[in-house]
C-alpha cells in the first residue's frame, strides 16, 4: 500500500473514515478496546435523546411533516432524501436548515446551524430513517440538478495556497493510500456511508459531529477557508457526497476514529 506524499500529507485529512478492519490495524490495543466498548455504548446516543426533548419542545413530527408536506408515517423516507428540494423553503435545504424553518413557523427561538441543540435535534431526526436507506434523488428537478452539478464543482476545486479539493484525498487513484497511518477512504463504500453514518460521535474529538461540520474541520486541517454553514456551497457538497452512498442503510449515531 503506498503512501501520500509528505507535502499532500501534511495537509489533506481524510474525510468520514470509519473504523473497518484495515484501519484497525493502525490503531492502538487501547484505541481498538475504547472503539468496540463504544460500539455497544455510543456517546452519541444521548445526543440523539437529548436532541428527541429539544424537538418535541419545538414541535410535534405531525406539524413537522404538515410544514413539509408530508404525512407523519412517510416522515422516515423522507428524511432518507436529504438534502432535497422544500416547497416551502423555496430551495435545497438540509435537515438542520428545516429545523431552522419549523423554527420560525411556530415563532420559537430560531437555532444556530452550529449550536449544539441543532446538531441534537438533527441527530434525532436522522435517527427516525434508520430503517432506511438514503434514497436522495439528484434528478429529481431542477434545483436538485443544479446543486449536483455544483456539489461536485466544490468537492474538485482546488482551492488554498496548496492547491488541494476535497477530491485530492478522496479520488478513485488515492483511495487506499495511507495519510497519518489511516486509510483513505472510498466516500461510497458502505462502512463510510456519509448519509447514512453521520452524525457520528468522533474519537478523537470526543464529540458528535455533524456531516456539514466535519466537512469544515477537514478544510481546518487542508488549510482551506472554511465554506459557511447553510451556503449553497456547503448545501450542495453535501447533496454530492450524500448520492455518492445512496441505496446504503442509514446508522444514526455513527461511530468514527
Amino acid at each position: 500500500m503506498r503512501l501520500l506524499s509528505v507535502s499532500t500529507a501534511l495537509v489533506c485529512l481524510a474525510l468520514f473514515s470509519g473504523v473497518n478492519a484495515e484501519e484497525k490495524m493502525s490503531m492502538s490495543d487501547a484505541d481498538k478496546a475504547m472503539y468496540a466498548e463504544m460500539l455497544e455504548n455510543n456517546p452519541a446516543d444521548m445526543d440523539v435523546v437529548e436532541g428527541k426533548e429539544l424537538f418535541n419542545a419545538l414541535t410535534s413530527q405531525a406539524v413537522y411533516g404538515q410544514m413539509l408536506g408530508v404525512k407523519e408515517k412517510d416522515l422516515p423516507s423522507y428524511i432518507a432524501g436529504f438534502p432535497r428540494f422544500v416547497k416551502p423553503a423555496g430551495k435545497v435545504v438540509t435537515l438542520s436548515q428545516t429545523l431552522q424553518m419549523a423554527a420560525a413557523l411556530g415563532a420559537k427561538s430560531v437555532p444556530k446551524l452550529e449550536s449544539k441543540e441543532m446538531l441534537q435535534m438533527t441527530a434525532y431526526l436522522k435517527s427516525l430513517a434508520n430503517d432506511q436507506t438514503t434514497n436522495i434523488d439528484v434528478k429529481a428537478n431542477k434545483q436538485m440538478q443544479e446543486m449536483m452539478k455544483l456539489g461536485q464543482e466544490v468537492f474538485e476545486e482546488r482551492r488554498g495556497g496548496r492547491g488541494l479539493s476535497c477530491n485530492s484525498c478522496h479520488s478513485p487513484d488515492v483511495i487506499g493510500q495511507r495519510l497519518r497511518m489511516q486509510p483513505l477512504p472510498d466516500l461510497g463504500s458502505k462502512v463510510n456511508a456519509s448519509a447514512g453514518t453521520w452524525p457520528a460521535y468522533r474519537m478523537t474529538k470526543s464529540e458528535t459531529t455533524l456531516l456539514d461540520k466535519r466537512f469544515q474541520q477537514c478544510m481546518d486541517n487542508a488549510l482551506l477557508a472554511k465554506i459557511p454553514l447553510g451556503s449553497r456551497e456547503m448545501v450542495a457538497l453535501e447533496v454530492y457526497i450524500t448520492n455518492k452512498t445512496k441505496g446504503n442503510p442509514s446508522q444514526i449515531p455513527g461511530l468514527k476514529r
